[in-house]
Order: C-alpha cells, then sequence, then structure tokens
C-alpha cells in the first residue's frame, strides 16, 4: 500500500523524472524487505515523527520498583564518636592525667619479681585518692587537686629470700591548675607542693625523713585520644626521725604518653618515674614501662579503669639493690557525678 501512494503522489505532484524514479525505487526495495509501515503509523498526533515522540517520552517507573538511587539530602550522616566511645576515650586520658578534675580511688599492685643485688621478691601496694577542689571551696583562686598516697610495703631484708612487709611514707601534693596558656591550644599546666611524711613503721619502708619541695605537671591534649606530658617533683629533706638518716633532694620525672585504641581499649607507658638524687653518690634510677588498660563502663555504675603494665630498669648507678623487672596491675574507681562543678 505504501509503494502504490508514494506512486500516486509521484504522478500527481508532478515531480521530475529523476526525483520520481528515485521514490519508485526505494519504495521497491523497502516493499522487498517486508513492506513499509503505513504513512500514518509513522506519525503522531502532532505530526511529528514517531522516533522522536518516543524519544522525548518519559516512561513513568512501575510502584512495585524499588527506588535505586537516594538523594543525599535524605542521607544522616554518621557521627564520628557515639557518646559511649567518646566517654570512654575522655576517660582513659582522665584516669592517666595528674591534672584530672576527676575524683576517684586508685588501687595498684606493685610486684618485682627479679631485683639487682638481691633474691628477694619486692612488692607495693599503693592506694591513691584524687580530691578536686574549686576556687570557691578553696584558698586559693585556681582549681586544685589534692592527691594523698599510702603504701603496704614488701620488702628484701638480705641478699637471700627473705622479706619483711611494712606501711610505707605517706605522700601529698596539692596542685593548682593553672589558668595559662588558654586551655584552648591543647596544653595545659599545674603547680604546687609536695609534702612526705615519715610515717612507714618500719625503718626500711621509709626514708625516715620529712620532705618538702615543689611538683609541676604540663600536659598536651591538641590531639584526640592522645595525651603527652609529664610529671616533676623534688622532695627536700629539712627533719629527720633518727639522727643517722641522710639528707634526701630528688628528682623524679614521669613521663606520661597515652594513646586511646577504641574500644575502651588504650596504651599507655605513664607508670615509671625517674629517680635521681642531687648528692653524690646515690641512686640513679631510670626505669621504662609499656602498659594496656580498658574503661569499663555499665550504666548506673561508676566507670572503673583497669590496666596492667610492666617495667625495666633501662639505667642505674650507685643504686646496689633496685628493681629489674616489675609488673603492676591496677584498677580505678572514678565518681564523675560527684564533680564539684
Amino acid at each position: 500500500m505504501g509503494r502504490r501512494c508514494l506512486i500516486g503522489f509521484v504522478r500527481r505532484s508532478g515531480a521530475p523524472r529523476p526525483v520520481a524514479t528515485a521514490a519508485l525505487a526505494i519504495a521497491t526495495i523497502v516493499a522487498l524487505l517486508g513492506g513499509a509501515p503505513d504513512v500514518g503509523a509513522v506519525t503522531d498526533d502532532a505530526g511529528a515523527p514517531a522516533y522522536e515522540a518516543a524519544s522525548t517520552t518519559t516512561t513513568e517507573p512501575s510502584r512495585s520498583t524499588p527506588d535505586v538511587a537516594t538523594p543525599l539530602e535524605s542521607v544522616e550522616p554518621q557521627p564520628a564518636e557515639d557518646d559511649a566511645t567518646l566517654r570512654r576515650r575522655t576517660l582513659a586520658e582522665e584516669f592517666s592525667d595528674p591534672l584530672t578534675t576527676l575524683p576517684q580511688i586508685f588501687v595498684q599492685d606493685v610486684f618485682t619479681p627479679i631485683s639487682f643485688g638481691t633474691e628477694g621478691r619486692a612488692n607495693r601496694v599503693i592506694a591513691r585518692a584524687i580530691v578536686p577542689r574549686i576556687p570557691k571551696l578553696s584558698l586559693l583562686p585556681f582549681v586544685q587537686l589534692i592527691r594523698p598516697s599510702i603504701s603496704l610495703v614488701t620488702f628484701p631484708t638480705s641478699k637471700q629470700r627473705g622479706t619483711d612487709t611494712a606501711f610505707g611514707d605517706l605522700q601529698l601534693f596539692d596542685l593548682a591548675v593553672l589558668p595559662w596558656p588558654d586551655h584552648s591550644t591543647g596544653l595545659y599546666m599545674g603547680a604546687g607542693p609536695l609534702l612526705i611524711f615519715p610515717t612507714a613503721t618500719d625503718d626500711r619502708a621509709g626514708q625516715g625523713a620529712w620532705q618538702a619541695g615543689p611538683a609541676f605537671a604540663a600536659l598536651y591534649k591538641g590531639l584526640p585520644g592522645v595525651i603527652l606530658g609529664g610529671l616533676i617533683q623534688n622532695p627536700i629533706s629539712f627533719a629527720y626521725t633518727s639522727g643517722d638518716r641522710a639528707a634526701v633532694s630528688t628528682l623524679l620525672v614521669q613521663p606520661i604518653v597515652l594513646a586511646y585504641l577504641g574500644k575502651g581499649f588504650y596504651a599507655k607507658s605513664a607508670d615509671s618515674s625517674w629517680t635521681m638524687s642531687w648528692h653524690a653518690g646515690t641512686p640513679t634510677l631510670i626505669p621504662i614501662s609499656f602498659g594496656v588498660g580498658y574503661v569499663h563502663l555499665r550504666e548506673g555504675s561508676p566507670p572503673i579503669n583497669l590496666f596492667v603494665s610492666g617495667e625495666w630498669t633501662a639505667y642505674r648507678q650507685f643504686a646496689p639493690i633496685a628493681p629489674q623487672t616489675t609488673v603492676r596491675f591496677g584498677v580505678t574507681v572514678a565518681f564523675p557525678d560527684y564533680r564539684p562543678w
């Protein structure tokens, strides 16, 4: 039918013979290949070619077909840290921070299985509390941290395996957290007095001297989950329990490095204290330590910190009897609801 229409069109229009011949040839080829569609089928209602109408028509998706792409606006960004993770990280830092304002009770067992100069095994059980004070409750216009420490000491009595146990000296320092530099820099500093009272129940468990001196702490908290710093103390003796007691003036340096690992776990090197005496011929000890800890949180219960660390004496001088390897086990219970602010 399409060929007859085209031939009639050519005859009626009076088109030139070459054009009519070409049109007739095309119509013949189309008919031989399968027939041409009706002229009315190749145009839409508006007269536009059917292929153009199909290309501009969008098909409505089926209601049963799920949307593949979701607009970005409808996706809520996930928080970097949830509340529990942030709280664990903060507590891990505060449990090792000498300038923390977190009220807590700390118990640590320091076991020394191997010592230089003796076969006896030494041990110390240390109990400590941190009591923060705010300016309106203290005499100074600074936040104060009062930290008393008592200890039960097991010490070698000879070069053999003999040991004895007694209470050690009472230590107390009172650090004021300085308002400068600005804490937005991540740097915190504190300073205050250190006192040591000769409360040992055995002469070999203490130094037998009343001591006082300065204490200073500095910490950098500008990196999330990391604290870097140290605590420096220097007790100096000014009175003695007996005339045969030696004068004491010792520099104590406690380096502090902590990194939060996630899921409540952290790694630290913060338990060793370097001991350097100012008097000639007196001991100098430089141990190094490494440990791991875990912060346990439970709804309705105070946070608990558990840690274990190992310590090895890297350098000693004028110390015939001194710890060689030490293992520390500790637990800390915090009371954040009892902060004074």
